[in-house]
């Protein structure tokens, strides 16, 4: 079984996401959804609550697995038995950078492969930083995150 990994913070899941991982898991026998600790970038979720949330907007999918994880990408990959990694592209900026990121991976681990998709009609627009800045502004994000993650969103802001 050929197994993918779709990594990122995912703070929180949108439907962008969700898009790419339902087209993966007909392209894939398995699609690691893999989410990274990243105190760095500040979530405003716990990476349980990410996982959470992820594993409940995904659960109508049955070849997919989420976790965390807290390493190097290429050695997490290693772990699930995967040489191949999934990347969303919305833009050349995000390109450029994915293109840098699938170089030094292989650079790291000969072998290694990233496969892009690109968003389906539109989808491209939607990020979770935007989501999480309309959010707090009390700006209505329903429409780019599944009811699930809405949910939370407002819990999050109210307390």
């Amino acid at each position: 079984m050929n197994t993918v990994i779709y990594p990122g913070t995912f703070n929180p899941i949108t439907n962008g996401h969700i898009d790419l991982v339902q087209r993966a898991s007909k392209l894939f026998g398995k699609v690691v959804l893999a989410i990274a600790y990243s105190e760095r970038k500040q979530p405003m979720f716990s990476l349980d609550e990410r996982i959470d949330l992820c594993q409940q907007a995904l659960s109508h999918l049955d070849n997919i697995e989420v976790c965390g994880f807290n390493n190097l990408l290429v050695e997490f990959a290693q772990s699930k038995n995967s040489n191949t990694v999934l990347r969303g592209v919305r833009s050349m900026k995000d390109f450029e950078y994915e293109i840098q990121m699938a170089d030094m991976n292989r650079a790291m681990t000969p072998g290694f492969e990233t496969v892009f998709l690109t968003p389906s009609d539109g989808l491209s627009y939607i990020s979770s930083t935007l989501v999480r800045e309309i959010s707090t502004m009390g700006g209505d994000v329903s429409s780019f995150v599944p009811a699930i993650v809405l949910d939370a969103l407002n819990e999050r802001i109210k307390s």
